[in-house]
């Protein structure tokens, strides 16, 4: 069994910064992808940003420049540090993970519980 658990986030006002965090523990072989996604109230999830096993990224448009995706490998953690943060940036925050647990040939979607991160003064 594998677990996603996310934390970091909160209520910041425009222009401050939040860092988050998400951990995977359980059975795990080795990790591919891991992304950070958002949904705010009434609009469908989207990718914000993404970082493969080798250390590649890719954002969202609107969040390049601002926004940060690093991971640590070695602790299984996938991080996203948020500047310059604005209003539309609030929304439920999920990290994902592919993961390849240990008996499985194949790698499988993991998803974190969200954490809300609220832009608001």
């Amino acid at each position: 069994q594998v677990q996603l658990v996310e934390s970091g986030g909160g209520l910041v006002q425009p222009g401050g910064s939040l860092r988050l965090s998400c951990a995977a523990s359980g059975s795990i072989f080795s990790i591919n992808a891991m992304d950070w996604y958002r949904q705010a109230p009434g609009k469908q999830r989207e990718l914000v940003a993404g970082i493969t096993s080798g250390g590649s990224t890719n954002y969202k448009d609107s969040v390049k420049g601002r926004f940060t995706i690093s991971r640590d490998n070695a602790k299984n953690t996938v991080y996203l540090q948020m500047n310059s943060l604005k209003p539309e940036d609030t929304a439920v925050y999920y990290c994902n993970a592919q993961i390849l647990t240990i008996g499985w040939s194949m790698y499988r979607d993991y998803w974190g519980q969200g954490t809300q991160v609220t832009v608001s003064s």
